[in-house]
């Protein structure tokens, strides 16, 4: 199944969601009152947007009512359409560096599915033709390292991991060095996700920034977040708290299959300027895949359009 076929069925319930709430709140209503605008802005708060995005587009909205473009309910679905597409598409960005070895540093708190991610990912690099290494550099969490090792062998790649309780950073170094002397292309490093303790947690993030960049100065390229779509607006709480203190190149959304919250993407973009990489669409290791911002917004677009 393509990128697109995946990204329309993994939307499909927010898709759903979405239209069925537009629909209830357009029939049987002639013309716009602040009742409408009301009703219209708890749709958008449902599917996951938030409030300050939702603020944002209901503003864009009464702009056009005030100037002429939006004149009845059915003129604010492709009014609409045109706003989130522009917010989308301002927000969206493309990393082109090339690094060798592209030392990328993953983020989340536990729960997310962080680790497995880790896994597709390492999975994804594999069937490019590249040599991945993984760090498992969440000693904390005793099957953290069992569960990267059985990633490892399922994708190819080789691995480097210390004991359980092992110092974070000095696996980090240890992954960093090993991936430069066996010529890898990527490191992945897996890391720790106690937000219960925020504060050594964020310490210990800067700490392996600062060891890897004892080897690759530049060092790491990326840092990618997970967020687990289903958390909704909790998700971009989270993403705030690891922004405060690692500076986020990406986020990775699991689980956009499951949720009907599919409007979190908007949110993300719009709230805290990270663009989104890649989609969780499903249980197999293939289905993560590079964020399509084209075949995202016209999963979304085709199911307002059929809403009219």
């Amino acid at each position: 199944m393509g990128f697109f076929d995946k990204i329309k069925k993994g939307l499909s319930r927010t898709k759903k969601n979405l239209v069925q709430n537009i629909e209830s709140v357009i029939t049987g209503r002639p013309h716009l009152d602040e009742e409408f605008l009301d009703d219209l802005e708890g749709v958008l708060l449902s599917g996951d947007l938030g409030f300050s995005t939702t603020e944002k587009v209901m503003k864009q909205i009464r702009t056009g009512m005030y100037i002429g473009k939006v004149q009845s309910a059915e003129d604010v679905l492709p009014y609409m359409k045109s706003v989130l597409v522009e917010m989308l598409k301002v927000s969206q960005e493309n990393q082109i560096e090339v690094y060798n070895p592209e030392v990328i540093l993953v983020v989340g708190v536990n729960g997310v599915g962080k680790t497995t991610t880790i896994g597709k990912l390492a999975g994804y690099y594999s069937r490019q033709g590249k040599k991945v290494l993984l760090a498992a550099a969440d000693t904390f969490r005793a099957a953290a390292s069992e569960q990267l090792t059985v990633w490892a062998e399922r994708t190819g790649a080789d691995i480097v991991k210390h004991a359980e309780g092992a110092d974070p950073a000095a696996v980090a170094y240890d992954a960093v060095s090993a991936a430069v002397a066996r010529g890898a292309d990527v490191v992945i490093v897996d890391t720790a996700g106690r937000l219960q303790t925020k504060i050594n947690l964020m310490e210990e993030l800067r700490k392996i920034s600062r060891v890897i960049k004892k080897i690759i100065p530049d060092a790491p390229h990326q840092t990618l977040l997970v967020l687990d779509a289903t958390t909704g607006q909790n998700g971009i709480m989270q993403a705030k708290i690891f922004k405060e203190s690692t500076p986020l190149t990406g986020i990775i959304l699991t689980k956009m299959d499951g949720t009907a919250k599919g409007g979190i993407v908007i949110a993300i973009k719009h709230k805290l300027h990270i663009p989104v990489y890649y989609l969780g669409l499903g249980e197999q290791p293939k289905d993560l895949r590079p964020f399509d911002l084209d075949a995202y917004l016209y999963s979304i677009s085709e199911g307002l359009e059929n809403a009219k």
